[in-house]
């Protein structure tokens, strides 16, 4: 049996809350949510297009971290806090990954007050 193995990278934000930035299991990368924040945690605010952005920099940092890139995500998970930025996103969507795109599900009208954006991932990582 594989151990399962914290992934950590340079400049990825810490979180006070009981979570792990990522985690590597088998041939797979589990990457928690990723909002527009710091590298302390802290959230950052500005339009949906910077938060959006500042949100895949942070899962890029992730990936990074373990020798990935965005080509090796598998399936993504968005969430958007307004309907009305479903469009923008999908034009963002693109600045990061391209074809064969990941197997992907958005979720609109979900996120409180505090954030416009959020996404999670797996990523493929054989040994």
């Amino acid at each position: 049996m594989q151990p399962i193995q914290v992934i950590r990278g340079e400049g990825v934000p810490t979180s006070h809350l009981p979570f792990s930035p990522a985690i590597h299991a088998g041939d797979y990368l589990f990457i928690s949510g990723q909002a527009s924040v710091d590298d302390k945690g802290a959230i950052v605010n500005g339009s949906f297009e910077e938060e959006c952005r500042r949100s895949f920099e942070n899962l890029g940092k992730i990936l990074k971290g373990a020798g990935l890139g965005f080509g090796d995500v598998v399936q993504v998970r968005n969430y958007v806090g307004r309907q009305e930025d479903l469009a923008e996103f999908n034009r963002i969507y693109r600045d990061y990954f391209s074809e064969p795109f990941p197997a992907r599900t958005t979720i609109v009208n979900c996120l409180g007050t505090l954030l416009k954006f959020e996404v999670e991932a797996i990523a493929y990582m054989p040994k």
